[in-house]
């Protein structure tokens, strides 16, 4: 999603090819649409319709014109929201006020990562700049905020609207009330420099986070210098080589990239204050209680709760994964068997391949891109009565020829939106993958519904002359899970795009996404798609079975580890402590995590989570549990019901973030779950022989 998303919350990511050939010919349209190299229609007379359709975005002068445009609009929405009687107008010109801003910083928020011009990104990032101005005018703006209050204080005409009009009203009065509004104007003027002044600690905190660390060549051993890029009697070290099976290798890389810097020791903690004094002026007990309201959790007390009863049910389980790596590591190098942070990633993984024989280059042939696509799509139409359409895009309307689009497509309701698939590499792309809200979808005022736009993003090797793009099984669960965030995007009807598709709570947003990544490791679901992009033979059940039970191995010691982290970010985002960041890591890393702490490192200054998912990093255990449950009691026993995909649909995916989180599950699960519930979840997954049996019953 869009990093813009929190600041406009108040008005709102040979012989062989001709083989080839020959198989691709029976993929369906959407599945040969990304077995294939695209093929532009070359049509000279064909106007360019610019970025995503926007005409004005066919040139980078365009970025001044929509931005302007929806500047003046919003000008002229405020005095209309302003001079407006109280009542459901009131939250319409909101939410058109929203909208308009959106729909320019969402779009250029995207572009300023991710187009290869260098002078389209720049172009992007100064309205990104100029959008966010006007915004931070709009937080302090007393006169508007008064024509919502007005509304809110009216509980005859409140009563009267309909509960996602009441919703969207207050989520509109509480980003007014996070920003200072109801302050006197010299604290008003003190919460507005805290957020300027936030915001420039969070984009120093960033760049920082993934900045090299440099070593004089010398000081290593010269057979490890090949591992890292040199830079003249330097080596620099950009990461944790995790992977690598050298254990000095990985020894050398997590000391130094980890080793602490103190300027960027200061920037965090000067965030951290600037956070928690910021919360405290606008009335919290600290930013982690500001950050979860609203939220599934609602309280750092129930997260921190939540946290603690994952560690203690997972304490002996995690200390026999310590346990198994300790004993690989001790048999492939006895000289030196202590288990060591840096150990982690790589023995776990040694372990699994060891005990399953997971090579991803036995699986990757079953998962072609084309193939993948073609399961997504039958399993949409499945669940959903939706089909995936491969569309040409227009001249201009694409930032790279590589670019997929897709018109998303209901067998009733017609044209749901779009999905723009950015699947493949390129120099300078982002490196991680995310989904984008480009455009989100509302109803107008003629009835009409705007429909969604989003943009996928992922770093897929190209297609060659000889094969398809060949995606591992986690590239493949990766793709699920981000087509995720896309139809949670699309099968949304939110009356506003305020709250539209995945603009909702954190710890919810990632259900829908997580849920997919179980379809992504079904039989049932993966033998309708995976086949042999050569032979067409399927992949085999035996396969899948010790997949699926490869995940369970150290399952517990990688969950202890994400609680690790999503507590360090509850402590830092607490009542502040008289201490270091680092002796805050390191006594909690004791207490959560188990490995040793390694003197002179701060891993801490690498979280980059920190910033986007302050004091909510727990969302992705809280969601993961979410899905289970979803997964276990809703679709595990026939995962392509077309009735309990509707009822998905209906209860959980329609609603975006218009209906409070913890109803939408309670409505899938017909209770309301506990802490005990989540935890229990979480820990039932990494238990032996559940998707063995669903493969031994189904043979």
């Amino acid at each position: 999603m869009s990093s813009y998303r929190p600041l406009l919350r108040l008005l709102r990511r040979g012989t062989a090819a001709a083989r080839v050939c020959r198989t691709v010919t029976t993929w369906s349209p959407v599945g040969a649409a990304f077995n294939a190299k695209a093929q532009r229609r070359l049509d000279l007379f064909q106007q360019n319709v610019g970025l995503f359709g926007v005409p004005e975005l066919s040139s980078i002068e365009g970025f001044e014109v929509v931005q302007d445009r929806a500047l003046q609009e919003t000008e002229q929405l405020v005095e209309k929201a302003c001079r407006s009687p109280p009542g459901v107008q009131t939250v319409e010109i909101f939410d058109k006020l929203s909208d308009s801003l959106c729909r320019v910083a969402d779009m250029a928020d995207f572009i300023k990562v991710a187009h290869p011009n260098p002078s389209y990104r720049e172009a992007a990032e100064r309205t990104c700049i100029n959008i966010g101005t006007m915004v931070e005018r709009l937080n302090t703006n007393v006169e508007l905020c008064k024509s919502l209050k007005d509304l809110l204080d009216n509980k005859e005409i409140f009563a009267k609207l309909d509960s996602e009009t009441r919703r969207v009203a207050e989520l509109f009065m509480f980003d007014f009330e996070i920003s200072g509004i109801h302050l006197d104007e010299k604290k008003r003027k003190e919460a507005v420099n805290l957020n300027v002044k936030l915001l420039d600690l969070s984009n120093q905190f960033l760049m920082s986070c993934h900045m090299p660390n440099r070593i004089e060549k010398r000081v290593l051993p010269e057979h490890i210098h090949q591992h890292f890029s040199k830079d003249g009697k330097y080596i620099q070290i950009s990461g944790l080589h995790a992977d690598a099976p050298d254990d000095l290798v990985r020894e050398v890389a997590y000391k130094i990239f980890l080793y602490p810097n103190a300027n960027v020791m200061h920037i965090l903690e000067e965030l951290l204050a600037c956070r928690d004094k910021l919360a405290r002026l606008v009335g919290y007990e600290s930013y982690a209680h500001r950050a979860l309201k609203g939220t599934m959790a609602k309280s750092p007390e129930a997260v921190m709760s939540f946290l603690q009863q994952i560690t203690d049910k997972l304490s002996d389980r995690t200390e026999k994964d310590f346990e198994m790596m300790r004993d690989m590591k001790t048999k492939l190098n006895p000289r030196n068997s202590e288990l060591m942070p840096w150990d982690h990633p790589y023995f776990s993984g040694v372990i699994r391949a060891e005990r399953f024989n997971i090579e991803p280059s036995l699986y990757s042939p079953y998962f072609s891109l084309g193939a993948c696509m073609e399961g997504l799509n039958g399993l949409f139409t499945q669940l959903y009565g939706v089909s995936l359409l491969a569309e040409q895009p227009s001249v201009g309307e694409v930032w790279s020829e590589d670019v997929r689009k897709l018109a998303v497509v209901h067998e009733t309701e017609g044209l749901l939106g779009y999905i723009y698939c950015d699947f493949f590499y390129r120099p300078e792309k982002p490196l991680q993958d995310c989904h984008f809200t480009i455009r989100g979808g509302r109803r107008l005022d003629d009835g009409q519904y705007q429909l969604p736009m989003v943009v996928l993003m992922l770093n897929l090797p190209h297609p060659t002359r000889s094969a398809p793009t060949l995606l591992s099984p986690g590239m493949m669960e990766n793709l699920f899970h981000e087509m995720g965030h896309a139809m949670h995007s699309m099968l949304g009807r939110t009356r506003y795009q305020h709250v539209t598709g995945t603009r909702c709570s954190t710890d919810f947003a990632e259900v829908p996404s997580i849920l997919m990544e179980y379809f992504a490791t079904d039989y049932r679901v993966i033998s309708q798609f995976a086949r042999h992009y050569q032979t067409g033979q399927p992949l085999p059940q035996s396969m899948v079975a010790r997949l699926c039970e490869s995940k369970k191995v150290c399952g517990a010691a990688d969950t202890q580890l994400q609680v690790f982290y999503a507590v360090l970010d509850q402590v830092y985002h607490g009542k502040p402590q008289n201490r270091s960041t680092t002796d805050i890591m390191i006594d909690m890393q004791k207490k959560y995590y188990g490995l040793p702490y390694v003197t002179n490192t701060a891993w801490q200054l690498r979280f980059s989570h920190l910033v986007g998912y302050g004091a909510k990093y727990y969302s992705y255990l809280m969601s993961r549990a979410v899905a289970s449950m979803v997964w276990k009691q809703c679709f595990y026993k026939d995962p392509l019901n077309r009735e309990t995909g509707e009822r998905y649909r209906r209860e959980m995916l329609a609603h975006g973030g218009g209906k409070e989180p913890m109803l939408m599950v309670e409505g899938m699960l017909q209770k309301r779950p506990s802490i005990e519930d989540f935890v229990n979840a979480l820990v039932s997954d990494l238990d032996p022989d559940f998707e063995t049996f669903i493969m031994d019953s189904e043979g």
